[in-house]
């Protein structure tokens, strides 16, 4: 099976982290999903003009969280990358949204976290409208809410959606940038 095929490669290679995000080695993806070692990824919350959030529906393929809504864009930190160059990687390859840097607003850096699949994460906002072209092995399809409509779905069926998306929906920097209520 390709890369393609499956939704990702086990032969990524992603930095290990200490508890202080601090790279302290370099693994296979494989190995760092089966050991639960600290890693990094980015997650993007994209806000069109008109308000509405774009949800990912991640590819059935996936090896975490197949089939579940999710932010906007997520995804790993390849060893030696620096987050921002991951986020803009990722949005071009999942949703062929290609920008600039200058684009992508930081909103929040996670703590590693259990519920986070143990990465440190740095949220991004996106605004502004932009074709979407899907990469079928990474996503399934986009579906567009308000944040509000988001965060009372989350509450209302958390099992629709991603564990990371569920936590980061939770953090007040996430939801102030998204215009939720503290």
């Amino acid at each position: 099976m390709t890369h393609r095929e499956v939704g990702q490669s086990p032969d990524e290679v992603f930095d290990i982290v200490d508890e202080h995000d601090r790279v302290i080695g370099r693994e296979f993806r494989r190995e760092i999903h089966r050991r639960s070692l600290r890693h990094r990824a980015i997650h993007i919350f994209w806000l069109r003009s008109d308000g509405q959030l774009c949800l990912q529906r991640r590819s059935y393929a996936k090896d975490n969280c197949p089939g579940l809504l999710s932010t906007s864009c997520a995804g790993h930190v390849d060893s030696g990358e620096d987050y921002l160059t991951a986020a803009v990687r990722e949005l071009r390859e999942e949703l062929g949204v290609s920008v600039a840097p200058a684009a992508l607003q930081e909103i929040d850096y996670a703590p590693c976290h259990p519920e986070l699949g143990h990465e440190f994460v740095r949220s991004y906002l996106l605004r502004g409208d932009h074709a979407v072209t899907v990469a079928a092995f990474e996503v399934d399809s986009v579906l567009w809410r308000t944040p509000a409509e988001t965060a009372a779905w989350v509450a209302a069926e958390p099992e629709m959606f991603s564990t990371p998306l569920c936590h980061l929906l939770g953090r007040a920097a996430v939801r102030q940038a998204l215009g939720l209520p503290a």
